[in-house]
């Protein structure tokens, strides 16, 4: 069990310099016996009220429309999710107890990060508590992921002209198959993905760049894995916009998860990620993906370590290398 105290305490020195988009509806959906532990995005919510955060700090999100829905997904799938028409074979896909709540808060989520990436355009960062799942593509969705919110909340940046390029930074466990497939051949979004390999899902199609481990591999190799591609990506693919899938899966006493990495390892992740994306003054998006601990406090450590390096990294003056606000690049 993590000292959840500590984290706070650090926290509670200064006030957030940054915006959380949350949703009290996003810990209400009754999963029963599952082990996607739907009770984190409130237990990061009140650690977050109990270290005083203001309220013009929480942004609460509207659900998606079917309209923004279908800028990544197809008529016909947004229609069966709708209607709540799915197959069996489309519902054991999905590994979730598929009800008419589970559509809310899948729209909800989609609107989280279309929020999120709203504002960090804006302000340069905004974390979103929720969002991350990368498995859904776009005529079906597996893995606990109805809808992919981050593809659809690019999507929606791209088609409004707010930006014409973005990368997303895959930190889950698992490799985000879905995203990988939705943005394969479009040159204005690079995807980058650290995952373990012997793990679901068996088929991993390409990523823009894909960094395979194995079981038990720890911080030894992860990290040094990790650095081996950042600063220099985001230099190379200039993005307008960063989404960063935090996911806290790779902790070594996740149960879906068998990468072994420490609590000190994942921090390091998020500095390596979160800082050297606002040292270029890259708009970043982070949202919390994937997380399965048997003590649901581990998972809200890694999380809540992942907001005070955001924090620390805006502090610091990160945002002071904040490029102008210029109109979007044109094509070509």
């Amino acid at each position: 069990m993590v000292d959840l105290k500590g984290i706070f305490s650090r926290l509670r020195r200064t006030r957030f310099p940054f915006k959380f988009v949350y949703s009290d509806a996003y810990w209400m959906l009754d999963l029963g016996a599952h082990v996607f532990p739907i009770v984190k995005y409130r237990l990061i919510y009140e650690a977050l009220l109990s270290e005083g955060i203001r309220k013009e700090n929480l942004l609460t999100p509207q659900p998606a429309s079917e309209s923004e829905l279908e800028l990544v997904h197809t008529p016909r799938y947004v229609k069966k999710i709708m209607q709540g028409k799915l197959s069996q074979a489309e519902m054991l896909a999905l590994e979730l107890p598929f009800c008419p709540e589970c559509v809310d808060f899948a729209c909800l989520t989609v609107g989280g990060t279309i929020q999120a990436a709203e504002q960090a355009l804006e302000d340069g960062l905004c974390f979103h508590i929720g969002g991350g799942f990368h498995h859904a593509f776009r005529d079906h969705g597996e893995g606990f992921c109805i809808f992919n919110d981050v593809a659809v909340s690019l999507e929606k940046m791209k088609r409004e002209g707010r930006i014409q390029r973005a990368m997303i930074v895959d930190c889950d466990v698992h490799q985000g198959n879905g995203t990988a497939v939705i943005f394969s051949g479009k040159d204005y979004v690079y995807t980058f993905s650290i995952h373990q390999m012997d793990l679901y899902p068996a088929q991993k199609p390409h990523s823009s760049l894909d960094v395979g481990l194995w079981a038990g591999d720890g911080d030894d190799k992860y990290l040094p894995a990790l650095e081996e591609h950042f600063p220099r990506i985001y230099e190379d693919f200039q993005p307008d916009l960063v989404y960063y899938l935090a996911g806290a899966d790779p902790l070594e006493s996740d149960q879906l998860g068998g990468l072994r990495i420490s609590h000190a390892g994942l921090t390091e992740r998020d500095r390596i990620v979160i800082t050297n994306a606002r040292r270029l003054g890259l708009p970043l998006v982070i949202v919390l993906a994937g997380g399965y601990t048997p003590d649901i406090t581990d998972t809200v450590a890694v999380h809540m370590h992942t907001i005070e390096v955001a924090r620390k990294a805006e502090l610091r003056g990160a945002s002071l290398f904040r490029r102008e606000k210029q109109p979007p690049r044109r094509p070509g």
